[in-house]
């Protein structure tokens, strides 16, 4: 129930990236697997105290994709889930890679994959990230052209 607001919990605040880069003049997008299910998305984690949505989604990026870079422009969007009893809500943001580490922190627990962003459409199980996905797209093109 990824929409699914739970009564009388503190809802977690979270951020996310939706990395990217220009691969010979194509856009593609990084997914990772979930460590549990082994779904496809983006890096997102707790922000903790004291950091912003920028700084938590650059670790995340880091330590669940070992991907390096910076956000670009405002936050794409956001969405929310539920999950430990409470409903998480996910700022996302834009990511623009600049480089790849070959070893990072869960690399044992996660799957990294570069994709076209038609293939990351199919990837995507989860609607709120195919549309956070669109967005991406649209923003991205506009900013090519």
């Amino acid at each position: 129930m990824a929409n699914e607001k739970l009564q009388n919990t503190n809802p977690i605040d979270q951020a996310g990236v939706v990395p990217y880069r220009w691969h010979e003049d194509q856009l593609e997008v990084c997914l990772i697997t979930s460590v549990k299910k082994g779904r496809w998305v983006f890096p997102k984690g707790i922000i903790d105290p004291g950091e912003t949505h920028i700084e938590t989604g650059l670790k995340e990026a880091e330590e669940e994709a070992g991907l390096l870079g910076r956000i670009i422009g405002e936050p794409i969007g956001h969405y929310e889930y539920a999950k430990w009893g409470t409903t998480l809500n996910v700022t996302v943001s834009l990511m623009e890679v600049d480089a790849t580490e070959d070893e990072w922190e869960e690399a044992e627990v996660r799957e990294r994959r570069w994709v076209t962003t038609a293939d990351a459409e199919q990837m995507l199980d989860n609607p709120e990230l195919r549309r956070l996905l669109g967005i991406a797209i649209q923003r991205l093109s506009a900013e090519s052209s």
